[in-house]
């Protein structure tokens, strides 16, 4: 029997809040949800948000929303259908609440990326992207208005991707 190794996609996650759902009065955004969606959902989405989920899946990578905020996972997964992104996990402040803090009497960071076997997270917070270095995952910060954020994004994910390689075999896939 000829056995492959089993290769987990690389993750790559995204908070929601001043990252993807971006204020039209300081950003270019997705155009608004039609009625009646968009009196339900009255975020807006940075422009090129769908795109940029879109490549990086057909790419290979398992794209996830991680976000401190309280919103539902239906609330998530059904606000992004309607713009024809599915997401490959979704971690909110209730999960992050049980999964990580749980009942660690020592206060744990707002984010952990890393416990999610998550290769990247994009942020806006200085102090989610600032303490990666120290909890062990990697971040890249996203805040203001910024035409050329897919290219950068997919950009780092790539780095990440061949670091990681040389990481696990020692060497880079020259066909990746």
């Amino acid at each position: 029997m000829n056995h492959k190794p089993i290769v987990e996609k690389m993750r790559v996650s995204f908070d929601l809040d001043e990252v993807l759902f971006v204020s039209p009065k300081t950003h270019k955004t997705e155009p608004p949800l039609h009625f009646p969606w968009c009196r339900m959902y009255t975020e807006r989405l940075r422009l090129g948000t769908p795109d940029l989920i879109h490549k990086l899946q057909e790419m290979g990578y398992e794209v996830w929303v991680y976000t401190s905020s309280f919103r539902t996972e239906r609330y998530i997964t059904n606000l992004f259908r309607h713009y024809g992104v599915r997401f490959d996990g979704i971690v909110n402040g209730d999960r992050h609440q049980r999964e990580v803090q749980g009942k660690n009497k020592t206060v744990m960071p707002q984010k952990l990326p890393n416990r999610y076997r998550i290769s990247l997270h994009i942020d806006d917070e200085e102090v989610v992207c600032s303490s990666a270095g120290q909890y062990g995952f990697r971040a890249y910060r996203l805040d203001a208005q910024d035409d050329d954020w897919e290219e950068k994004i997919i950009q780092r994910v790539e780095q990440i991707k061949k670091l990681e390689q040389i990481t696990r075999t020692g060497k880079v896939d020259q066909n990746s």
